[in-house]
């Protein structure tokens, strides 16, 4: 136990020992918040908490990975393999396979992914003989999953005529309809979206006293990161399950709150004191990444935030080299800056052009910078474009396999 806390400066050791009650951790970029979470989930189970009863929610299976094998590495003596720790939706998914009967589902229902979802909404809309251009099947997908993660069901958009007027603006005026087909071919393959996953747990939760105990019981320490980018249905189910013992950190920073457009709601964060009056607060403001420079940047632009949880993040690193803000007026100019760049210090510095790396927000944005490479002749590699389980042939042969164990996925047949 005294190995872990040694790493750890004082806030962090703070927030590690602090075992029973609520408590949220606003913690800075490059702070150090993932050792902290691994910190605590071994500090619980150097205290004798069972690994089963610790429920950790992250954002990616990365992230979920790099924990559980952090965590082992801490505590080598110790077998970790019952944690719950993974995403949001693959926690719920293994509840939910758990309990499918409950919710009118079968234990082998399929979880379609974003394709499969938009290739249903486009064959609705082909039913229908509905304009394409006016319900494009990619809008109607993030309209239904921005209403799912809001939890307001087709019953429930129907009976608002706020909503009702809208689509009439929009001359969507089928688009409830469009919803609740959805949903019902959906239920009647026997498979679940992403979204369906948050809505058939809390569904779970509700409907049946008996499950709601037993996961109460079960899940005595809850730990959830990047909570700033948490959606009101997700806080609705974490609010059930730790309603009991109230053992809940959560870790996350306001000022990199970036996911609205997907549902996240941050109100979270910045109301957590009020959802639970009793939590304690912890800061973790020193940054262990960048450099002077870059942190007294991030904090000038944070400071111009009209609603934020207040921290002021402090480095001992080196003073660093200046940031050079520029504007264009077009993307090839953008681009053909950026490949300048790239040339102008590898001659410079008589480096590699392997050690040069381009990060842009947008796959749609790599384009101009290409361009920009080839006019300069310089040779570039793209990194993250087709998923390989969205290949054509890859998708194929899972969809047989979907079929063989669930006959009645539609979707995976045709």
């Amino acid at each position: 136990m005294v190995n872990i806390l040694d790493s750890l400066n004082t806030e962090q050791k703070k927030c590690v020992e602090k075992i029973s009650g609520p408590m949220i951790i606003i913690s800075g970029p490059g702070s150090g918040k993932t050792r902290v979470i691994t910190s605590k989930i071994a500090f619980l189970i150097l205290n004798n908490i069972n690994p089963s009863n610790i429920l950790s929610l992250t954002f990616t299976n990365k992230s979920a990975k790099e924990m559980i094998n952090r965590a082992q590495n801490m505590i080598p003596n110790h077998n970790i393999n019952n944690l719950w720790i993974g995403t949001f939706h693959s926690i719920f998914a293994k509840i939910l396979r758990i309990e499918a009967e409950i919710i009118g589902y079968n234990n082998n229902f399929t979880i379609l992914d974003n394709e499969d979802s938009k290739n249903i909404i486009k064959r609705i809309i082909k039913d229908k003989s509905l304009d394409s251009e006016v319900y494009k099947p990619n809008a109607i997908f993030a309209k239904i999953s921005l209403l799912k993660n809001n939890m307001i069901s087709p019953q429930k958009y129907n009976q608002s005529e706020e909503l009702i007027k809208k689509d009439r603006e929009t001359r969507q005026i089928e688009f409830s309809s469009i919803y609740r087909k959805y949903e019902e071919t959906c239920k009647k393959n026997e498979s679940m979206d992403f979204d369906s996953i948050l809505v058939n747990t809390l569904n779970l939760l509700n409907n049946s006293k008996e499950i709601l105990e037993k996961y109460q019981n079960k899940f005595r320490y809850t730990l959830i990161d990047e909570f700033q980018d948490t959606n009101i249905l997700q806080l609705e189910i974490i609010k059930k399950i730790v309603n009991k013992n109230q053992n809940l950190c959560v870790v996350g920073d306001d000022s990199q709150s970036i996911y609205s457009f997907r549902g996240a709601n941050i109100n979270n964060i910045l109301n957590f004191r009020k959802l639970f009056p009793k939590a304690e607060e912890f800061k973790l403001e020193q940054n262990y990444r960048s450099s002077k420079i870059i942190v007294e940047a991030a904090n000038k632009l944070i400071e111009n935030n009209s609603r934020k949880l207040e921290k002021k993040i402090w480095t001992n690193k080196t003073e660093g080299e200046k940031i050079k803000v520029i504007e264009t007026n077009s993307d090839n100019e953008e681009g053909f800056i950026i490949a300048s760049a790239v040339k102008h210090v590898t001659q410079k510095n008589n480096t590699k052009l392997s050690q040069n790396m381009v990060l842009y927000r947008m796959n749609s944005q790599s384009r101009a910078i290409e361009e920009g490479l080839r006019t300069l002749g310089i040779n570039y590699r793209i990194f993250g474009g087709i998923s390989f389980y969205k290949r054509k042939e890859i998708k194929d042969i899972v969809s047989y396999l979907r079929f063989c164990v669930n006959t009645k996925d539609e979707e995976a047949l045709i």
